[in-house]
Formats: structure tokens, sequence, C-alpha cells
């Protein structure tokens, strides 16, 4: 079959593109993006065309497909639309994807793409795997049964995903402009879970997790007494996160993790606990997870000339806390200047005193315009990230034509979140350096 995808070079659509590839169908693709974005690493391997005009021959015979932060009415879908093109819901081709093999959904508000790539890297290990990973990470291979896949649930698109076994890393208030409320939220993990045929996974010491009321048994794990698997003896040495893990009070073996923060150690944990599920060793799970390597911008360090600069994707205020409590736990005598990104107009008008809470922890902030390619400004009106700083003391606005700003940071730890692009910040910030 031959597939379109608009919108190639999103994170989410690129690993679809690069898994219908590896199915054997002829892909296409379309972005409005001309510059390379590390998402299309993968595609450019496999030679997966990607325009950027209206040049695409489109035929009958193809199917198209686009990304959530494409808008419906974008040119490249409006032609498909009007030769009568068979136009299909990214999250429905996926949903179609999970049927065919034995599919592990990791869901959750912060942690999927970490966890489900710990997952991944733990079984490809132990015999292989296939996988879907919103990091610009897609594989198949039809020999493997299995298919981790990180199960987004923005507008709801988890519930078209049929999963043999689930993690649920957490649950809070996100997509507030796709759902009522954090109740709304939750109802949609439980039909998830619902439709779940064998082992649920998820962190009990998330308040939203604990709510849900499922037809069949929830493993729970954390660092509180109250949970199946508990997490002791945290500790960082050399860089290093260890812990030990029990099972209803019996030790099962000291875990090592080349990543920093609880909140990673939690991960870890969703990823150990799912692996056991499928019958893989612990000596086995503790080996992989020494040369685990996280996916892109996640906490991703490059070194220009002695000053440290880290690229995240965190855009939520709890994985914005989590993150800075992560850096500060690794280098605690340095001075932390955080770079926000804020995205969609809906999140920072929902979050925006979180926003606060959570950027407070940084020793200085500087704050970007809002970006948004899915919410319009007019519909917004004065919400804009001076909001932000009014309210954070000595924070300021930034852009890429003020970086010059940072050029005083030198010994600074310089760190970039957003989950919008924010590479060419930091091309500019090194050029300066």
């Amino acid at each position: 079959m031959k597939y379109y995808c608009i919108g190639i070079k999103g994170t989410g659509m690129s690993s679809l593109a690069q898994i219908l590839y590896d199915l054997g169908n002829e892909v296409y693709g379309y972005d409005d993006v001309v510059n390379y974005k590390f998402t299309q690493k993968e595609l450019d391997k496999r030679g997966i065309k990607i325009y950027h005009d209206n040049q695409m021959n489109l035929t009958k015979d193809m199917i198209v497909t686009y990304s959530v932060a494409v808008d419906s009415n974008h040119p490249e879908i409006k032609r498909a639309r009007e030769m009568g093109l068979t136009i299909k819901k990214y999250n429905e081709i996926i949903g179609e994807i999970t049927k065919m093999f034995d599919t592990i959904c990791v869901s959750g508000t912060h942690g999927k793409t970490t966890t489900s790539s710990m997952l991944k890297h733990i079984l490809e290990d132990n015999g292989g795997c296939n996988y879907f990973i919103g990091a610009g990470d897609g594989y198949i291979n039809k020999n493997y049964k299995t298919f981790v896949m990180e199960a987004d649930e923005f507008n709801k698109h988890f519930l078209a995903y049929h999963p043999r076994s689930l993690i649920i890393t957490n649950i809070e208030a996100e997509h507030l402009e796709c759902y009522k409320d954090l109740d709304d939220i939750i109802a949609s993990f439980i039909e998830v879970a619902n439709k779940t045929t064998h082992h649920i996974v998820a962190c009990g010491d998330n308040d939203g997790n604990l709510q849900l009321k499922v037809n069949k048994k929830i493993i729970y794990y954390g660092f509180n007494d109250n949970n199946e698997y508990i997490i002791k003896n945290n500790y960082l040495k050399d860089n290093l996160e260890y812990f030990d893990l029990y099972h209803n009070e019996e030790f099962l073996a000291t875990f090592t993790l080349p990543l920093i923060g609880k909140h990673m150690v939690l991960n870890a944990t969703g990823a150990i606990i799912m692996s056991l599920n499928y019958n893989i060793p612990i000596a086995k799970i503790k080996e992989s997870l020494t040369t685990f390597h996280n996916a892109a911008r996640r906490c991703a360090e490059s070194m220009i000339k002695g000053t440290l600069i880290i690229d995240d994707y965190a855009h939520h205020p709890t994985e914005i806390s989590s993150t800075i409590d992560g850096i500060k736990r690794k280098y605690p005598n340095k001075r932390l200047v955080v770079v926000f990104k804020p995205n969609t107009y809906s999140r920072f008008l929902h979050f925006t005193d979180d926003f606060v809470h959570s950027l407070k922890k940084a020793d200085k902030v500087y704050i970007t315009d809002i970006y948004s390619d899915r919410e319009k400004q007019e519909d917004y009106p004065n919400i804009t990230s001076q909001m932000l700083i009014d309210k954070i003391n000595g924070s300021e606005k930034i852009s890429l034509t003020t970086m010059d700003k940072l050029q005083n940071e030198r010994d600074s730890i310089i760190c970039f979140m957003s989950c919008a692009n924010v590479q060419d910040m930091i091309d500019k910030l090194k050029e300066i350096l």
C-alpha cells in the first residue's frame, strides 16, 4: 500500500512512517518545516522522501494520514480530500497495527517515552521487539511478536489501541483542551485498562493511578510501602542511581541506572516489572539497564567551551519540576539557568501558577513567547508569556534574536525546556559561546 504522511517530522508521525515502511509499504511524507529535525534521522536512513510543497504526485490508491499538529484544512489535506483519497486518522492506523502483535502500551501523563524506551531496550537485548516511541523511533520486524507502544492520551488517541499489557506511569491534569477535567482523563485511562487482556502495571505513588477502578488486577509499584513492588535504598553515586527492588517484602535485586532523578527510578521500575512479566530474568534486566541511553531530547547534554547545555522535552509543570530536581541532584553546586518555551495557549492558561512554582526552582529563568501549532492566539486573548515573567522574580523574556543575554552565563548550566523545537536557540547559543 501507499501512504502519504503529512507532518512527517513530528515525533509520532515520524515513528509511524518508519513502521509503515518496515511493514513493506511505500511511504512518502510532507512537512512545513524545511530545516533538519532529529526526527528525520531514521526517515532518511529508509530513504523516505519528504516534500515541502505540493509536488508530491498523489494517486487514487494512496492513504493519507496527518499529524495532530497539522490543521485539518492544511493545503495538502485539502488537496487529498478534493481528489477523493482515503484519509485516516493517525491513531486509527496505529490501532490497526496494535492488533497485529502482542502489544504493550506505555501510557501516562509523564514518563511515557523514557519508560517505553527502557522496556524496548531490555526486550531488544533479550530476543528482540518491535516498537513505536514518540521521539521519532519506530521499527517493525514481522518475526518479532512483541510491540512496545508509547500510548498518548492526547485527544483520547489511545482508545483506538488494543493492548495485551499496559503500563500507566501516572495520571494528572493535562490536555484540558481535549478533556473536561481530571475525572474525564481518569475515565479514559480506565477504558484503556479494561481493554487490556493481560498485565496492568501502574505507579502506586500517583494519586490519579489509585483512582483506577478496573475489572482486573493492577500491579502497583513505587517508593510507598502500600505498593506490591517497593523501591528502597535509593541513592546517587558517580552519576548513577542505585536502588533496591522488593516484591511483597522479598528482596529481588539492586539495580543501577545511568539516569538521574527519582522520576527516572520510577520509570525504570515500571519497565522492570513488565519485563519480569515477559519472563526476562532479573540478571538480564539489570545488565540491560546499565547500558541504557535515553531517547532524544530527554536531558540531552552537550558541552561548549566549558558551558553545559541541556536539551529537555519537559513542558508540563510536573515534568519541569522533576527535571530541575534531577539536574540539581546531579550538579548540586552549579547555577541552573532555564530557558523555557511554553507550548499551546490552553496548557499555559490552565497551569500558569504551576509553571511559576516549578520554574522558581531554577536560579534564573528566561521565557520565550508561547508557541502553538494547533491553537490560535486570537482564541486566547491576553494570554502571553509575560504572565509568567511578572510572577517570577528576575525572569526575562528571550527570543532567537536576543540569545546574547546568555553570554554571561558561561559558568552556569543552561537548560532548554519545551516539547516544541528549541534547536535553533541552542544552535544560536553555541555560536555565541
